[in-house]
């Protein structure tokens, strides 16, 4: 599938470039991701990048990765927080309709775009 030997695979995989699940009859197989992996490797290799280079590439790319899942995540639980306090917000507003009035005068529609974007986030 990504046009290279078993061995090269296998090099790899001892290497630490690749990561491979085992089964119970302790085959090797490979995620999607470690294929897709597999031809950055080779795009790699064919730009004349060392082993060792390409190892750091992929070092820094999984970071990178991480680093944005995380901040991802800080964003999500922060929104969560944030619709809690809207629905609380809501509910109060609810029942008193002339603070539903005073309250659409005093939103921007910039603040509104912001709202409906971070809703769609939350979704």
């Amino acid at each position: 599938m990504a046009n290279v030997t078993k061995r090269t695979v296998d090099y790899y995989t001892n290497l630490g470039l690749l990561k491979a699940e085992r089964s119970a009859s302790n085959y090797r197989y490979y995620s999607v991701g470690e294929l897709e992996r597999l031809r950055r490797i080779e795009g790699y290799k064919r730009e004349n990048l060392s082993l060792e280079d390409i190892k750091k590439i992929l070092k820094k790319d999984k970071e990178a990765a991480s680093a944005i899942e995380e901040k991802g995540l800080q964003l999500k639980n922060k929104m969560d927080g944030l619709n809690d306090e809207l629905q609380e917000f809501i509910s109060l507003i609810e029942k008193d309709g002339k603070s539903e009035l005073l309250l659409k005068k005093q939103i921007s529609r910039e603040s509104m775009a912001l709202i409906q974007s971070l809703l769609v986030l939350l979704v």
